[in-house]
């Protein structure tokens, strides 16, 4: 046991000290706060100054309609109650890819041009001269048929602004139906009232009662799945390079005539696992401080889950950890070179992708026998007994069932890369066989 102990000592205490450690540790809860500060403030930047437009209405009603939408100041439209939001009227119209107005925030300089007897193939001409001599960004023909359904065109000199290009066309389509209501006799007024969205508020009954249900859960289970795909990533590749390591230097020659396979192996696994934990430990207080102080600020609401839900996520955490750090030394003890590793280190994140995409049956019917069998097996149960936690909560047995299945997985896991580490660890040259590492599993 005392060799055993200074093999993790050793393992977490070499790694803790390197710089690259400290630096990561520190250095990543600052690029993900920038993940979240610098697109918002590049968002809020304004490249030049307002787009100047020229419009060509045929209609002779359109371009009054889209005039105070592209001109009004949109802090204002902002304080403005819902109903008379002329937003509401296309609540229940928007497409799912449409850009959102926060990323639009752009200030218009409209033109109206008669057509004084002129063809729209003569206006055309003159404002092509305009817009290349760059006195117009673009202009805007408005068909005669418009509110019959032809489609308005823009020209300009830089089309590529998709984000104007939306919202010049969720404007368009405003006018359009608000004019199509006043030809028709109705009250714009009364529409948007009329078509003002509900907001379907979700409750969960349990044996506590009634709860409101706004998705937290959900949010801090796939948030788990992904700290587990994220440390794997991190840390599994870690624990490969580690054992490939010894086995090119040839070092475990010499530690195997003074520590048992089994105990440097495991060792190894439990040291650099602490190593995570301690770096996850320190991200995860220093998101708790940031929360804490940012939630009053901006409005954030934190999550009301039960406590006990807090330990099944360390739980299950920790078993799709090991599960997945234990097959990365197996892997580790099968190889000769890195890149042979990464090769047979793929199918490993297949099993946890597909652990994902099970989520989603499990959502829907978390009580079905999919989802008892798929939360029952231990490569998937890290995501999909999670997923039934929140959605549904099983039987307590079938919650210490699935534990008791994944770590006995471990320790099953754990027993066949000692035996693989012990032989494959002195085997140089070329990448063991799966008949050969069956063979090394069976031996005494």
């Amino acid at each position: 046991m005392r060799k055993f102990f200074a093999v993790v000592k050793r393992e977490y205490v070499q790694r803790v000290r390197t710089k690259m450690f400290i630096f990561v540790t520190i250095l990543a809860p600052l690029v993900i706060s920038l993940f979240a500060i610098v697109p918002a403030f590049i968002f809020s930047l304004r490249a030049g100054g307002p787009i100047k437009i020229a419009v060509v209405d045929e209609t002779g009603s359109i371009y009054q309609r889209i005039t105070d939408p592209l001109l009004k100041d949109r802090n204002q439209a902002e304080e403005e109650p819902a109903g008379d939001n002329a937003n509401v009227l296309n609540a229940n119209n928007r497409s799912p890819g449409r850009v959102p107005d926060k990323f639009t925030d752009t200030r218009f300089e409209l033109e109206l041009i008669p057509l004084n007897g002129r063809s729209i193939e003569q206006l055309r001409s003159e404002l092509n001269q305009r817009v290349r001599a760059e006195d117009l960004d673009g202009y805007l023909i408005l068909p005669a048929k418009l509110i019959q359904g032809q489609s308005p065109e823009f020209f300009g000199r830089n089309t590529g602004d998709v984000f104007t290009k939306e919202h010049l066309e969720s404007v368009i389509n405003r006018a359009v139906r608000e004019e199509r209501l006043a030809t028709a006799n109705i009250d714009v007024k009364v529409v948007r009232e009329l078509s003002q969205p509900v907001d379907l508020r979700a409750f969960k009954v349990s044996e506590r009662g009634e709860e409101r249900d706004s998705g937290e859960g959900f949010i801090m289970v796939f948030a788990a799945g992904f700290v587990i795909y994220l440390t794997i990533l991190m840390y599994g590749q870690i624990i490969l390079g580690a054992v490939i390591e010894e086995k090119e230097t040839r070092i475990a020659e010499i530690l195997f005539s003074s520590l048992k396979p089994f105990t440097l192996m495991v060792g190894k696994l439990i040291g650099i696992s602490l190593v995570a934990l301690t770096q996850l430990g320190v991200w995860g207080l220093v998101l708790a401080v940031f929360a804490a102080i940012a939630a009053p600020e901006l409005s954030i609401r934190i999550p009301s889950i039960a406590p006990i839900v807090f330990v099944y996520f360390a739980l299950f955490f920790l078993l799709g950890y090991f599960i997945y750090a234990t097959i990365y030394a197996l892997v580790g003890s099968m190889v000769t070179t890195a890149q042979e590793g990464g090769q047979l280190a793929m199918p490993i994140i297949l099993l946890l992708v597909i652990g994902f995409y099970l989520a989603f049956p499990v959502i829907q019917s978390p009580d079905s026998s999919l989802a008892f069998w798929v939360s029952m097996v231990p490569f998937f149960a890290p995501i999909t007994m999670l997923v039934r936690i929140v959605t549904l909560t099983p039987p307590f047995w079938q919650i210490a069932l699935s534990l008791f299945i994944g770590f006995g997985t471990v320790m099953l896991l754990i027993w066949i890369a000692a035996r693989v580490y012990r032989t494959g660890m002195l085997m140089y040259g070329k990448r063991a066989s799966i008949p050969e590492v069956w063979r090394w599993v069976r031996q005494s």
